[in-house]
């Protein structure tokens, strides 16, 4: 597959790392993410004889799918580490509008357009738009809550980052449909008991147990906590361990992780180590995204796009600027969410690494005639929404935390 040799490989390892590191602190204060700056070099990549491996085999290598859900997964128990605003149907709102109604409109939106607009048979229409409404977890740390025991960062941030942290898991029972109707044994009473109802079920059940103990073994644990170590691998371990746990018995891990996280953030809230989980997580999950940011850049460059004709591109910039901002507007209609927020928690559905991750799973369980049409969409409303939503966050964000500071400072000036 790689025509290179050890010492090179190391080499672009090692540089890939320093870049991971070092590129958010030189991008600071520009409209640009590490995202385009990766994917920028994996085109540059492409150009040259050194990296030599079938575009075909790297969009569906199980290496590849398996890589992808790892930075997935470490995604969700580092946003989840993040949240500081406590467990509540009132207080998480704003999350529930985002997963129960922004979702599913747009997935809905997405499977006619692609069914109906753009001729895909019906179970790839599903399985795109499954794979391309969830907020992805990973690329959307711009916009998303500060580091633990920081305090709040406005609804805006806190929307994005519990939405994130929720909807991959629910998202995932629909990539399993969309499979089930591909190979022409869709089982409804299966797939709503099962891969729906009793999956999640059991996904917070294994997230909540795993949480508990994990939070006792770190902070309450008479003697020899692990939260006395001071090392913030220990996040990575409980993360693999909700996962497997929960997909061994057949629920969902991916709401495992995350309800981990909330647990384990809820257990002694104030102590410092949660900021050094979260902080360790944040680094791995940063340097395995510049990876797969290179590939995906590397996969544009080789063709990954050329399948895609005008109602594929039609459609792809749909998603980005209109699907998921409108089905926001919709559903934030009658909310007394502040209008900015409503606006850009529309805005900012992400798409990314977890898109990459659902049609890996897809295509190597099931036979898609469509699938170089429903890479070359799903591809470039990632590129769009990378390159649209990276040099915007930083800009748009910081006039949310102005205007965020704003309110609260006229609130305390205001006479009980």
């Amino acid at each position: 597959m790689l025509q290179l040799s050890h010492e090179l490989i190391l080499l672009g390892i090692g540089g890939l790392i320093l870049l991971a590191a070092w590129i958010p602190l030189l991008l600071k204060k520009l409209p640009l993410s590490l995202p385009i700056i990766c994917i920028g070099l994996g085109l540059l990549l492409s150009m040259t004889p050194w990296f030599q491996a079938s575009q075909t085999r790297l969009t569906h290598d199980p290496t590849l799918e398996h890589l992808n859900e790892g930075i997935v997964l470490i995604a969700l128990m580092g946003a989840g580490l993040r949240l500081d605003r406590k467990f509540g149907w009132q207080r998480w709102r704003s999350t529930w509008v985002l997963l129960l109604a922004v979702m599913p409109l747009t997935m809905l939106a997405v499977f006619a357009a692609a069914h109906w607009g753009v001729g895909l048979s019906i179970a790839a229409a599903l399985l795109l738009a499954a794979a391309i409404a969830p907020t992805d977890p990973v690329l959307a740390a711009d916009v998303q809550t500060g580091p633990p025991t920081q305090g709040e960062d406005g609804e805006t941030r806190f929307g994005l980052t519990s939405e994130a942290g929720l909807n991959d898991g629910l998202a995932f029972p629909f990539i399993a449909l969309a499979i089930s109707v591909q190979q022409g044994a869709v089982d409804w009473l299966h797939w709503s008991l099962v891969e729906v109802a009793s999956d999640l079920a059991l996904g917070v059940l294994i997230g909540w147990v795993l949480g508990s103990i994990a939070g006792y073994l770190m902070f309450r644990l008479p003697s020899a906590k692990l939260s006395d170590t001071g090392d913030g691998l220990v996040a990575i371990g409980v993360t693999f361990c909700a996962y497997a746990l929960s997909v061994l018995i057949h629920g969902n891990g991916f709401i495992a992780v995350f309800i981990a996280a909330l647990t384990i953030r809820s257990t002694c809230p104030d102590n410092e180590f949660h900021t050094a989980m979260a902080e360790f997580s944040g680094q791995i999950e940063r340097v395995l995204m510049t990876l797969v940011m290179v590939l995906f850049g590397w996969a544009v460059g080789k063709g990954l796009l050329a399948p895609l004709d005008w109602r594929g591109a039609l459609l792809a910039v749909g998603i980005v600027f209109v699907i998921r901002p409108a089905a926001s507007l919709v559903a934030f209609a009658r909310s007394d969410t502040p209008g900015l927020s409503k606006r850009l928690m529309g805005f900012f559905g992400i798409r990314g690494i977890g898109t990459l991750f659902y049609l890996q799973y897809a295509f190597n369980r099931a036979q898609f005639g469509e699938r170089s049409q429903i890479w070359a969409i799903a591809g470039t409303a990632i590129l769009l929404s990378i390159v649209v939503h990276g040099m915007t966050a930083t800009p748009l964000m910081a006039k949310a935390d102005a205007r965020r500071e704003e309110r609260e400072n006229a609130e305390a000036t205001e006479p009980a």
